[in-house]
């Protein structure tokens, strides 16, 4: 009789084994299209790791479809438009040109976001409560940081800066923000701000040479596309024109910039991959508000003021939340 249970148990599982494998095999893998600069991005690294503490694993249950920017604003619709055409669950697109390129591109594919400095004033979003539509994420601040990121590098300067610049790319929405909200709080301190707008690599020589020619007092450069692509090209241009300069995200400083006071970017990151999670769980990306930068943190890179011969008082150093020797 034993022997009869025994036989009985083996039939049974020779049928359940086979089921078992293709339930695994047939398991839903999410499709997730990614909009980003590069593969060497440290924000999209970030993404994926936030992924991998959710229990998205690359090659499990969760495929890519990576499309590349360079840097190139002009590329991104495009590229957007290739995404849309995929059966995606949903479409990562970081950065400000990126989530308006992909809105334009899908009213269907949910798309989340994850340093967009102002969503309500680009459009991308209704408000951050409600977002509406088929898009959220994550906000940086970077707008409304602007008169902090003027007083730091005006105390940096000795409190003595007249001239400023700024460097933007105007094909960025986030950058054309940024401009506008650069006049105000730099009256205030008694600066006049020029504007310097680039929209490819080639145009950044002439105009650093042209800021040395005016004897600009200190530089604002805006995060966007155009300069997170080229980050350490930029840190060297203003090294060697020896003008002061505040960046839109720490990477600059990790790069030798001077100084940063902006959302850790790769936080946002790793933290858009939430929403990501609650899309494929079935929440509508209308029904998910919003987030703003949980911190913002002060990089302050001593060796290159040192070699600008600033001096950095001490009650600088304790505001800083990040110093590199």
């Amino acid at each position: 009789m034993d022997l009869d249970r025994r036989a009985a148990a083996a039939v049974l599982l020779a049928f359940a084994a086979p089921s078992r494998v293709l339930g695994q095999a047939t398991a839903k893998v999410a499709r997730v299209g990614v909009l980003e600069s590069n593969p060497a991005s440290k924000g999209l690294e970030a993404f994926r790791q936030g992924l991998r503490e959710r229990g998205f694993v690359e090659g499990q249950n969760v495929a890519f479809e990576y499309r590349w920017t360079q840097g190139v604003v002009a590329e991104i619709p495009k590229l957007a438009a290739e995404l849309s055409r995929l059966p995606l669950d949903v479409i990562f697109a970081p950065t400000t040109p990126a989530a308006l390129a992909a809105k334009e591109a899908t009213r269907t594919i949910p798309v989340v976001f994850a340093v967009a400095a102002d969503p309500v004033g680009s459009k991308l979003v209704a408000s951050l409560a409600k977002p509406g539509g088929n898009v959220t994420g994550l906000t940086t601040l970077n707008i409304e940081v602007v008169p902090k990121r003027l007083e730091i590098l005006n105390e940096l300067a000795g409190g003595k800066a007249h001239h400023g610049a700024l460097l933007f790319d105007p094909a960025d929405a986030s950058n054309q923000l940024l401009r506008k909200a650069t006049e105000a709080p730099a009256r205030q301190l008694g600066m006049t701000i020029r504007p310097f707008p680039v929209r490819a690599p080639n145009e950044f020589d002439d105009a650093f040479a042209t800021m040395v020619a005016e004897l600009i007092d200190i530089l604002m450069v805006g995060a966007g596309t155009l300069t997170i692509a080229h980050t350490t090209r930029l840190v060297e241009l203003a090294a060697k024109a020896r003008i002061p300069a505040m960046y839109g995200s720490p990477e600059f400083v990790e790069a030798g910039g001077l100084v940063s006071y902006s959302a850790d970017f790769a936080d946002n990151y790793r933290r858009a991959a939430g929403y990501v999670e609650k899309i494929l769980q079935g929440a509508a990306p209308s029904d998910l508000p919003v987030e703003q930068v949980q911190k913002l943190e002060f990089a302050l890179n001593l060796k290159t003021a040192s070699t600008l011969g600033l001096t950095v008082a001490r009650s600088m150093l304790m505001r800083a939340t990040r110093v590199i020797d």
